[in-house]
């Protein structure tokens, strides 16, 4: 079956938000971790390198013209950097796939083969396949200044996954297998719901201890929120914060930079990156070079060794899953409406933007909806 989008603007084609967010984000958003990505490796010849933090903006204009103007149109109209970097990694991969024809020529029929490939050669998701078209018409149209025509291609097959979930027990086997610092970090992903980089990028000024509330500061899309901070990790972090005042005190002694901050925000207050509040609640042991600045600073401990060590502990506690620091946030989900709490409160604690996203958890409930029982139960033996 082959679908036309001809008609994007009112139909298929998703104009980014004022935000800036990622067109067709939500429709995988309870899914954004390391689980059930479709990352189409067959186009990843002149792809964007990822960076942890975008690179001083007037560093950083691209190097073919079509991706000079792809930056500046996303730029005028003040997208985050994830969906600058996003649409620019579409358009090289797109590039690519042109071979020796610039993305100048390109043509409805070149998004529409490529969009093809996703979906026949690579398998990718319903939401890559968005994704994907949406940055190639904002390309085309928005930043080359030329409509791309009618964009026939084959749709990619709808994927319907529930997320894993651990039990209560098993949550409290994988921590007993956790210590220190990794068992914190850890409970405090499952006790708050958080993702993996909203955990790794939490800094002093984001905890209420008083009050019992964790405030997520441009979690994903650029959305702020507040959410539950577990009152048994309330003492354990209060110890845990008069240790980073110690860390604090001998950096500052060493004469280390301050750590890194948002560019505008570096701008407007140059020496904030030294003050105790800004500080990573999870800093690395060791100081290093950042890979954008080249400043020699304290960075937030690295996402590989904290993902590494939860499967690990799953291993030891004997737990039969794929086991990820975000199959934490899909428990916390989970277990709170198997605890009774009302959809539209953990739809906010999660920072979803859609209740519809939320409602993935209701299938891996322990007993949906009024309370299903299997048949095999109600046969006496």
């Amino acid at each position: 079956m082959r679908a036309e989008a001809g008609q994007h603007e009112s139909h298929t084609v998703d104009p980014p938000s004022e935000a800036g967010k990622v067109p067709g984000e939500k429709q995988h958003e309870c899914l954004e971790s390391n689980e059930h990505e479709d990352a189409p490796g067959a186009l990843r010849a002149g792809s964007v390198r990822r960076l942890d933090h975008p690179p001083l903006a007037v560093g950083d204009q691209g190097w073919a013209d079509w991706e000079r103007a792809l930056i500046k149109a996303a730029r005028e109209r003040g997208f985050l950097w994830r969906t600058e970097s996003t649409y620019r990694e579409w358009a090289a991969k797109f590039a690519a796939f042109l071979g020796a024809r610039s993305p100048y020529a390109a043509t409805g029929e070149d998004i529409g083969a490529f969009l093809s490939q996703l979906a026949v050669t690579l398998r990718a998701s319903p939401a890559t396949q968005k994704q994907a078209l949406n940055a190639l018409v904002f390309l085309i149209r928005d930043a080359l200044q030329h409509e791309p025509g009618k964009i026939a291609f084959q749709r990619a097959g709808p994927k319907v996954r529930v997320p894993t979930v651990l039990s209560r027990e098993e949550c409290q086997r994988l921590f007993v297998q956790l210590e220190g610092t990794t068992r914190m970090m850890a409970e405090l992903a499952y006790g708050a719901g958080l993702r993996l980089m909203e955990l790794l990028r939490l800094r002093v000024h984001h905890l209420d201890l008083d009050r019992q509330q964790l405030r997520v500061l441009g979690g994903k899309g650029d959305k702020d929120r507040m959410t539950v901070l577990p009152s048994s990790l309330v003492q354990p972090l209060r110890g845990h914060i008069e240790r980073l005042r110690v860390l604090h005190a001998e950096d500052r002694a060493a004469g280390l930079p301050g750590v890194w901050l948002p560019e505008g925000l570096a701008r407007k207050y140059p020496k904030a990156g030294v003050s105790w509040e800004w500080q990573w609640l999870f800093p690395s042991r060791e100081a290093s070079v950042d890979p954008v600045t080249g400043i020699w600073r304290r960075h937030h401990l690295s996402d590989n060794p904290f993902q590494d060590a939860i499967r690990k502990a799953a291993r030891r506690a004997g737990i039969d899953k794929r086991v990820t620091p975000h199959v934490l946030r899909h428990s916390f989900a989970t277990h709170l409406l198997e605890s009774g709490t009302d959809i539209r409160t953990v739809q906010e604690l999660l920072g979803h933007e859609s209740v519809e996203t939320t409602q993935i958890y209701l299938h891996v409930m322990q007993k949906p909806g009024v309370g299903v029982r299997s048949p095999l139960d109600q046969i006496e033996k």
